[in-house]
């Protein structure tokens, strides 16, 4: 006959070892660290709808092309209202949802082949780029801002590719007095998300008024629009508390951002991945200051956070 069991022996018995226990212990904090990490996953990704393509790297920003296929179409002159045509550059694939845009304008007495560089280029990082021409060569800056917030406005409404682009993120760029072109059009537009001056030329030297973020690049031996009389004042004017920045590109012409250079490529990106995307991913390369030789200068207020 057996021994009886005791309701104590049946409770010795029915209770899990001290190994199991610990192991049963650690498996549960495990489980919900990682959900802890899941949930912060979800989160990031729920706070940033708009980011786009892999984590960036030096070697990414700096090289000929992003990780998005592209393609371009052309606009004629005839088929738009308030600008002079252009081509649109785009990402093949709309996989990964919508993109910002950005238009670009060249300088004065130039067409739009001289900013036609930049197309492929800051395309295939995940933007749609409208480089475009003017309605005449020798447009002022004002009216060149009119026609940077033309052509803007011809991508979200009218144009074959409005359906890739989220019109609440919009930038312009710009060359010379296209370049003063994109502080006019800052200026009449602060929904804007970003603008990028490049070697700008402008009568008006005072732009307190602007809330976009923008990003200033001057050449050195700039002879035409001197950084002394044009982008160093541009910058200063520019309120303190916004998201801004000054590049000066080391012994450099007027003429430098009309042709391909890594360094306006990787710098444009980048803020343009920041504030029209806003990525914060890209915020190493802008804050602190770049260790760059082909950068004389740079100043900045950092990204602000949020």
């Amino acid at each position: 006959m057996s021994p009886r069991t005791t309701f104590a022996d049946r409770v010795r018995s029915s209770r899990p070892s001290r190994g199991t226990r610990i192991v049963a212990a650690m498996s549960m904090a495990l489980a919900v660290a990682g959900g802890s990490l899941a949930g912060a996953s979800t989160a990031q990704g729920a706070e940033n709808p708009h980011e786009r393509g892999p984590a960036p790297t030096e070697s990414s920003i700096e090289a000929p092309r992003g990780p998005f296929a592209t393609s371009e179409t052309r606009v004629s002159s005839f088929s738009v209202r308030g600008f002079g045509g252009g081509t649109i550059y785009y990402p093949t694939s709309t996989s990964q949802g919508t993109f910002g845009a950005v238009a670009i304008a060249p300088g004065f007495t130039a067409s739009q082949s001289s900013m036609s560089w930049y197309g492929p280029r800051l395309a295939s990082q995940g933007f749609i780029i409208f480089t475009i021409d003017t309605n005449s060569r020798y447009d002022q800056p004002g009216s060149r801002g009119d026609q940077l917030l033309a052509a803007l406005d011809y991508l979200v409404e009218d144009s074959s590719v409005r359906g890739r682009i989220d019109a609440s993120r919009l930038g312009v760029m710009g060359h010379s007095m296209g370049g003063g072109g994109s502080l006019e059009a800052a200026s009449d537009r602060p929904s804007l998300q970003a603008a990028i001056p490049l070697t700008a030329w402008n009568t008006d030297k005072t732009w307190g008024e602007v809330q976009v973020p923008t990003l200033i690049v001057g050449a050195e031996n700039d002879s035409v629009a001197s950084v002394r009389s044009h982008s160093i004042p541009f910058y200063n004017s520019l309120p303190s508390s916004l998201d801004k920045a000054y590049l000066e590109l080391d012994d450099a012409s007027h003429f430098a951002p009309n042709s391909s250079n890594t360094t306006i490529a990787k710098y444009s990106i980048s803020w343009l991945k920041r504030f029209i995307d806003n990525d914060t991913r890209y915020e190493q390369f802008l804050c602190p200051a770049p260790d760059d030789r082909t950068i004389s200068d740079y100043r900045d207020t950092c990204p602000h956070s949020g």
